[in-house]
Formats: structure tokens, C-alpha cells, sequence
């Protein structure tokens, strides 16, 4: 004899558009709890190829199912027989229904579908050589797109599916592909009101500075917004003066010659901190970031700083621009040397001063580790890959 919820599964195929929505709006509630978790796993066989289905029907029973997979996704067994049944081409197919009422729910399905490598490869639709990146190419052109053209930014959570994808190395090479320019348009979000965006972002460029040795030319051919991106959050909140934006990009140097508002966001100027670190652990990475005056954005923004994990951040740059520079200094741009002749000084040698100024005098407290040696790649391998989930 079939138990009540056997019942209940069974209603998600009613025919009556009543009996079905009312057991939706069960399940969905249901879901919302460990036990409710626990008890409709037993029948996923039924229930998720069911919600699956009913993801086309009219809003009213969509937008329960929709809620009640985002809920069950959050269980990675359950995610993982949800991504082996097609669930990711088959949210992708509704997000992109003209009539779709759901997008946003559908987003945060991908984003938790997208934390497990299987969701990964089949979104990145590695498989398909002709249709390779096509699914991430239209996430990301709606990403893009003013979260002001609609009164509800629908597509907001697509920056922690970003952050998803590039944990994998085939995620991060798309993104950094030229052909496609994919990194370049979410790089340009960086500054959106929408906090949620502005993680995204800087998780995802974070992630694909892994890829910094081997695509470090790609990287850089978006210099242009990607160095106001990653310097504009640690730059502190002084007005700079006009010796020191002379130095500087004309889209550096006019933002902060003004006053502006602060990222507030300390995990923000975290990853846009070892997002700098590892570019310049290439000798064109940090000869790009001399060239920018980065050194004295950094100091700057050091005096600033009050957070200790953000300090640590700061000092563990300041660390491996020492060190690196000690151990190759024919990768030192002469521009910025110091010169011990008496004299006007090289351009740029006293941001070079003041880098070095601000290193010596809290090393005496740092907390981190002194790069030597083989603690480069030590500290890389410590490193985690962010990712993100959520839950309705």
C-alpha cells in the first residue's frame, strides 16, 4: 500500500491542474527542511524528472517546482542525479522561453547544479566541439546587459555560476579566450550596484589569474578595464594627487583624483589582491603592473586599510613583489630603480621608495609567510578555487 508521500509524488503528474499545484506548493515546503530533504530523496527517481516537468507549466506551478529543485539541489547526491538527467540543457531551454516567468529561479538552480564538476562539464558542453560555450556565451551576454532594463535582475546569481565554471582549467580557458572576449564583458561589471554582481565578478577573475603563466597576454589585452577593476577596490580612500595620476592610465587616474565610495567588501579586495599577486608573478605581469603605478595604489591603500585578512592580503603582494624582484632583478623596469646619485630622481622611482618603505615597515608584524624559496608555488597550492551556491 503506498505511503502518503508516495501519494503526494504521485500527484505531481495529476492531470488536474488543482491536485497538481497543490502538491507542488507541499513539496516545495517540504523542501525547505532537512527532514522534508531526507524524506522526498528516497523518491528522487519520481519527484525530480516530475518538478523537471512541470518547469514548463504556467507560473503558478513553475515557480513551486522551480523553487523546490533549488532547494533539493543543495543535496549534491540529488544534484548530481539532476545534472545525469539533462537538467542543466533542460533549465537552459526555459531560461531562454520567451514566456519564461522563472528566470531567476532557474539561475540559482544552475549556480548549485554548477558546483560539482559534472554540472560544469555540462554546461561548458565540452563534449559538443560545434557547440562548445554556447550555454556560457549567453549567460554571460545576460549578465551584461543592464540589470536596469527590467524591474527584477534576473540574471544577478550568473556571476556565481561564472565563479563555478572557472574553477575547472576548461571553464578558465574559455573565459580567457580572445575569440569569444567573455572575461572582458564581466570584467566591465566590476563597479554594478548589485553586490551580488560585484562578487561574481571579482571571484571569477580571481579563478582565472590561475591561468596567469599560460594566458597572461590574454589577461592583459584587456588592460584597459581590467586594471581599474582589480586596483579601484585596494586603492584606499584618499584623493590622489596629480604627481601621482600623472603616472597612471587616464581611466586610473581620473577616478581616483576624485572622491569616491569605498568597497566595503572585504572578500572584493581580497580576490582583487591575489588576482594582482598572481599576474605578477609573470615578469610582463608585473612590469604591467609598474606601469600602471601599482605599487603606490597599493601602498596607498594599505594605510587605509583596517581589516587584518585584507592587510594580509596587501602584505602577502607586497611579499612576493620583494622577493621576486630580489631574485630576478633584471626584471626591475629601470623607470623605476632607485637611484642613490644625487640628483632628480628616475620617473616613478619614488612610488618605487614608497613601496618599499611601506613593506619594510610591517614586515615587522606580518603574518604571513616571507616568499622564499619554493613558498611561491607553496602558497598557490594552498589556495582554493572559490565557489558559490545558493538556497530559496
Amino acid at each position: 500500500m503506498a505511503t502518503e508521500l508516495e501519494e503526494l509524488v504521485d500527484f505531481l503528474s495529476s492531470p488536474s491542474p488543482q491536485v497538481t499545484k497543490a502538491a507542488v506548493d507541499i513539496v516545495r515546503g517540504l523542501t525547505g527542511s532537512d527532514d522534508g530533504l531526507k524524506s522526498l530523496s528516497i523518491y528522487a527517481k519520481t519527484v525530480l524528472p516530475s518538478l523537471s516537468w512541470l518547469l514548463s507549466a504556467n507560473k503558478e506551478i513553475s515557480e513551486p517546482a522551480a523553487e523546490a529543485l533549488v532547494n533539493l539541489s543543495q543535496d549534491s547526491v540529488l544534484a548530481e542525479k539532476m545534472v545525469e538527467m539533462g537538467m542543466i540543457k533542460t533549465a537552459m531551454d526555459m531560461l531562454y522561453t520567451p514566456e519564461s516567468g522563472i528566470r531567476q529561479l532557474l539561475v540559482m538552480l544552475l549556480v548549485n547544479l554548477t558546483q560539482l564538476d559534472a554540472g560544469i562539464t555540462s554546461l561548458l558542453q565540452t563534449e559538443d566541439e560545434k557547440i562548445q560555450g554556447l550555454y556560457v556565451m549567453k549567460l554571460v551576454r545576460s549578465f551584461c546587459r543592464s540589470s536596469s532594463e527590467t524591474s527584477e535582475d534576473a540574471f544577478e546569481h550568473v556571476g556565481s555560476i561564472l565563479v563555478n565554471i572557472s574553477k575547472q582549467e576548461a571553464g578558465r580557458k574559455l573565459l580567457l579566450d580572445p575569440k569569444w572576449g567573455l572575461l572582458k564583458q564581466i570584467v566591465r561589471q566590476f563597479d554594478s550596484t548589485s553586490s551580488l554582481r560585484r562578487k561574481g565578478v571579482f571571484g571569477t577573475i580571481r579563478n582565472c589569474c590561475f591561468e596567469a603563466e599560460s594566458q597572461l597576454q590574454n589577461l592583459l589585452l584587456m588592460s584597459e578595464f581590467l586594471w581599474p577593476a582589480l586596483l579601484l577596490p585596494v586603492a584606499g580612500n584618499k584623493v590622489y594627487n596629480e604627481q601621482d595620476t600623472s603616472k597612471m592610465p587616464l581611466e586610473l587616474g581620473t577616478v581616483l583624483s576624485i572622491e569616491r565610495e569605498p568597497v566595503v567588501d572585504p572578500e572584493i579586495r581580497i580576490q582583487a589582491l591575489e588576482a594582482i599577486y598572481l599576474i605578477s608573478l609573470q615578469e610582463a605581469g608585473r612590469r604591467a603592473f609598474w606601469s600602471v603605478n601599482g605599487p603606490r595604489i597599493v601602498q596607498v591603500g594599505y594605510e587605509d586599510e583596517e581589516d587584518p585578512k585584507v592587510m594580509e592580503a596587501y602584505e602577502q603582494l607586497a611579499a612576493g613583489q620583494r622577493n621576486l624582484l630580489l631574485r630576478h632583478p633584471s626584471s626591475n623596469p629601470s623607470a623605476y630603480r632607485i637611484h642613490s646619485s644625487p640628483g632628480a630622481p628616475a620617473p616613478g622611482a619614488c612610488s618605487y621608495n614608497y613601496f618599499w618603505m611601506f613593506l619594510d615597515l610591517k614586515q615587522i608584524y606580518m603574518k604571513v609567510v616571507t616568499l622564499q624559496g619554493n613558498s611561491i608555488s607553496e602558497w598557490l597550492k594552498g589556495q582554493k578555487i572559490v565557489s558559490s551556491g545558493v538556497t530559496c
